[in-house]
């Protein structure tokens, strides 16, 4: 009876020494012990206190349990400088500040947020008080001489999750301006903000993977994060080299 082979329950990973998969749930090593940013689970393991991260808040999150390959390859290297564009209410940035800088930033890491949302920026600066290397930026992600100049120079990882008509535009101009050749630029798109061609939710996502091969951007992965984030893809690319 049954005839269906039952799928191999996998053990817990470590994807970083602050990231943990443990079956279907990610967990991230708090950076701030006893306090929890959004109502998620905290959880001890081997003694030291996690944040649950809840996929269905965070298209990065979403991304990393749904990627066909390892999960580990959508974060950034421990200590990095690296860039997010529409950061939100800081529930992604909050997990990946655990990630990047760890407690009191030991890794020396550093995360600068932009958003165009001043009530957005309120929540990020009230969660940077007790993160050092956590940058708030209230800014137009498209403008980037207002607040280009923290970053002077170019980083290894981008992400955006703007909910703006001309996603791609923006996506390719801020990677062009600020990702180092060879390194990791993650788009969130959402169909709906995206302008409408009449063609349906396939096009459109097929026309952004065209549109970035176009500009000799390696699309290493698109994510489908449906049951997380419906009418989201995850594209994740790879800078030409120079």
């Amino acid at each position: 009876m049954g005839g269906g082979k039952k799928r191999r329950q996998r053990g817990p990973q470590q994807l970083s020494s602050a990231v943990r998969l443990d079956r279907r749930t990610l967990w991230t090593l708090n950076a701030v012990p006893g306090e929890a940013v959004y109502g998620e689970s905290l959880r001890r393991f081997s003694g030291k206190e996690h944040r649950r991260w809840d996929p269905t808040r965070s298209k990065l999150g979403a991304g990393m349990l749904r990627t066909k390959g390892d999960p580990a390859r959508l974060l950034p290297a421990q200590g990095e400088t690296v860039l997010y564009l529409g950061a939100g209410h800081g529930t992604s940035v909050s997990h990946l500040y655990d990630h990047l800088c760890g407690a009191e930033n030991r890794f020396g890491g550093r995360l600068v947020c932009v958003d165009l949302a001043p009530r957005c920026l309120r929540d990020l600066t009230f969660m940077a008080k007790g993160r050092p290397g956590l940058v708030p930026v209230l800014g137009d992600a498209r403008q980037h001489g207002a607040w280009g100049v923290l970053l002077p120079t170019k980083v290894s990882w981008l992400f955006q999750d703007v909910a703006q008509a001309g996603q791609v535009d923006i996506f390719l101009a801020a990677c062009q301006r600020f990702l180092q050749p060879g390194g990791t630029g993650l788009l969130s798109l959402k169909a709906a903000s995206e302008r409408w061609t009449g063609e349906g939710e396939t096009a459109l996502f097929k026309g952004v993977e065209d549109r970035l091969l176009e500009h000799d951007y390696v699309v290493e992965e698109v994510v489908e994060l449906t049951g997380y984030e419906d009418n989201h893809r995850l594209f994740v690319v790879r800078k030409p080299e120079a």
